[in-house]
């Protein structure tokens, strides 16, 4: 029998806002794997260790989360006006599946740091101290990043004293802008922000899942997909941490199926059972005014701390704190008198939120302005922090891919 040998391929693995990733330069993977199809997912799954029956990714660099499941590849951008192209992979936990419908908001801030780290920003560019701004073409999505990387001798400065609730460790503070953030498409009224052109819908749903039969929705697209939904109609108080939702097998079915009829009415699948290929898009997320609630690390969070609540639904499972590209989602739907979002955080004109999530509490903010009747974002701003946890080669068999 002949045994398949295992080859390295030079890796960085990073903590990026509340998520981990294994990154790459596009450079350096196997020929075959530097251009999209079956042999890229397939070194990927690889990597993080998936498909895995036992969910825990004992046998790759995967985390077994959402957060922890994700690989990314950056190059030098030929684009004008960009140093990187950023492109992410969500690696599916139990499936032979890597979803790349969207971006990482967290990993993005990774990715200005790392295309730094990796030498792929010019480095006249890079000035000896001071701040580093990181132009990244995000390619999932087809959309701008900035990155306000700090630097201290020509180098990522990675320590500082910039808390993020969810991360364990103070790090340095690096500022992201989402620049256009929503979907640039054509939508009816509205746009293809709102792609219903609505600012809410009521959406037909099974009696056996919300009473009545019809649920209030917010269908936004900005920063990711995402349908909003109010946490009391579906019996919630918005307080509630990763245990109350993920320990029970009927809330997270109900969770999935409307987030399957949402990604309908957004014209995102053609059919239901097109939702399970595509589990990193639309996210889905529940909301309410402020309340008081203790949160996962202890942490006392007061009413008066925080303009509303947010909990949000990533790869299946409420997620630990919140997704990056969903805080860009809740910042522009705030912005937006009217939505689900806005009327949570008491209505009105707003160009920031601080929202409580299960780890604690993030301050987002976006621009946007009604135009012809079609509301748009120009910007979505927020910080979080990044740091090399590894670097040097990842191993996989030769044969996987």
């Amino acid at each position: 029998m002949a045994f398949a040998p295992q080859i390295r391929i030079p890796a960085t693995y990073m903590r990026g806002g509340t998520s981990k990733g294994v990154f790459f330069r596009l450079d350096d993977l196997p020929e075959r794997c530097r251009v999209p199809g079956e042999a890229r997912d397939r070194l990927f799954l690889r990597v993080i260790g998936s498909p895995d029956p036992y969910a825990k990714h004992i046998d790759g660099m995967g985390g077994a989360t959402s957060s922890t499941s994700k690989c990314v590849i950056l190059s030098k951008s030929a684009r004008p006006g960009h140093d990187v192209d950023y492109l992410y992979g969500q690696v599916a936990i139990d499936a032979a599946f890597v979803d790349w419908s969207g971006n990482c908001g967290n990993l993005s801030t990774a990715a200005g740091a790392f295309a730094i780290h990796a030498g792929l920003v010019d480095p006249a560019r890079v000035p000896e101290s001071g701040v580093c701004t990181v132009r990244l073409w995000q390619a999932n999505i087809g959309k701008t990043i900035i990155a306000h990387v700090p630097v201290a001798d020509g180098a990522v400065r990675e320590t500082g004293d910039f808390e993020l609730d969810g991360v364990t460790f103070p790090a340095a503070e690096i500022v992201l802008e989402f620049i256009d953030p929503a979907d640039e498409g054509d939508g009816e009224g509205g746009g293809a922000m709102f792609p219903t052109g609505n600012l809410t819908d009521e959406l037909d749903v099974p009696d056996s899942l919300v009473p009545g039969g019809r649920l209030t929705a917010t269908l936004i697209n900005a920063g990711i997909p995402t349908i909003f939904v109010n946490a009391v109609d579906l019996g919630y108080r918005g307080t509630e941490l990763q245990d109350a939702i993920n320990g029970d097998a009927d809330a997270l079915f109900r969770f999935e199926t409307l987030r399957t009829i949402g990604a309908l009415h957004m014209g995102l699948i053609r059919e239901a059972g097109e939702a399970a290929r595509r589990q990193h898009t639309p996210k889905i997320a529940f909301v309410a005014p402020p309340d008081a609630y203790t949160a996962s690390s202890g942490k006392r969070v007061e009413a008066g701390d925080i303009d509303l609540l947010v909990r949000a639904l990533s790869m299946g499972k409420l997620h630990h704190a919140m997704m990056g590209t969903a805080s860009v989602a809740i910042a522009a739907a705030a912005a937006v008198p009217g939505t689900l979002v806005n009327r949570a955080a008491g209505g009105g004109e707003r160009n920031a939120v601080r929202f409580g999530h299960p780890s604690g509490t993030l301050r987002v903010g976006a621009e946007a302005a009604l135009v012809d009747g079609r509301w748009t974002v120009t910007k979505a701003i927020m910080s979080r922090s990044a740091r090399v946890l590894m670097e040097g080669w990842v191993r996989v068999p030769a044969d996987s891919f």
